[in-house]
């Protein structure tokens, strides 16, 4: 077992949570006088820390993007964390690697609340030995943060001996700055092969059976 460890993304990764993140994207920019019409203008959303991409895509400020992200909250919490469907093949292949024991994770920058209903709401908690993620206080920020965490809190000393599963090139560079080598999935369809290959993760596959060979 080359990677006793295992860290997957949430978002993109184990369930399809766009089309609620993009509502509540939408939601908090017309309470700024932003009306997007289009949802699929805002697929960059999913992902990122959402400080980040008010900030990058809009020009908010840092104060504009503390805001932004309250009046995102305000519709998630209630209504979007719900507007999401696992992945096919998710519930089956996290029990073939929790039957073959591996110790498996969470690493997402979704705030924490927010990821453990998620894995409640659709019976997901049961596979993973620990989550790890964006705390309330934003000191957890962006994924490498996350990802620091989850080594420090698991005692894992040697980063190459953990793997981060993700969908996005934040996943595979958070996961290298602190050490750990990366998959890059396609499955969800928010990046495409040559995202996964500019960002040099170690590996690329499109299914989960790909990836339950790989491992």
């Amino acid at each position: 077992m080359k990677y006793p460890t295992l860290i997957f993304d949430l978002d993109g990764t184990l369930t399809d949570s766009g089309l609620g993140i993009l509502r509540c994207a939408q939601y908090a920019l017309a309470h700024f006088g932003i009306h997007v019409d289009d949802l699929d203008v805002l697929r960059p959303f999913v992902g990122p820390p959402l400080e980040d991409s008010f900030i990058d895509f809009y020009g908010f400020t840092p104060e504009q993007a503390d805001e932004a992200v309250r009046v995102y909250r305000e519709r998630y919490f209630t209504t979007g964390v719900y507007e999401n469907e696992v992945y096919p093949g998710t519930q089956e292949s996290l029990a073939e690697l929790q039957r073959r024991g591996y110790r498996i994770g969470i690493g997402s920058s979704k705030n924490e609340p927010m990821v453990r209903e998620v894995l409640r709401y659709f019976s997901l908690a049961q596979y993973f030995d620990f989550v790890a993620a964006r705390d309330e206080a934003g000191v957890r920020h962006t994924k490498a943060d996350v990802l620091r965490h989850a080594l420090r809190t698991e005692g894992i000393t040697d980063p190459g001996q953990a793997l981060m599963i993700g969908d996005r090139f934040y996943d595979v560079e958070g996961a290298h700055e602190v050490g750990m080598p990366a998959v890059g999935i396609l499955w969800g369809g928010y990046a495409t092969r040559q995202e996964m290959v500019d960002c040099r993760a170690e590996y690329i596959v499109d299914t989960w059976e790909e990836l339950l060979a790989l491992l």
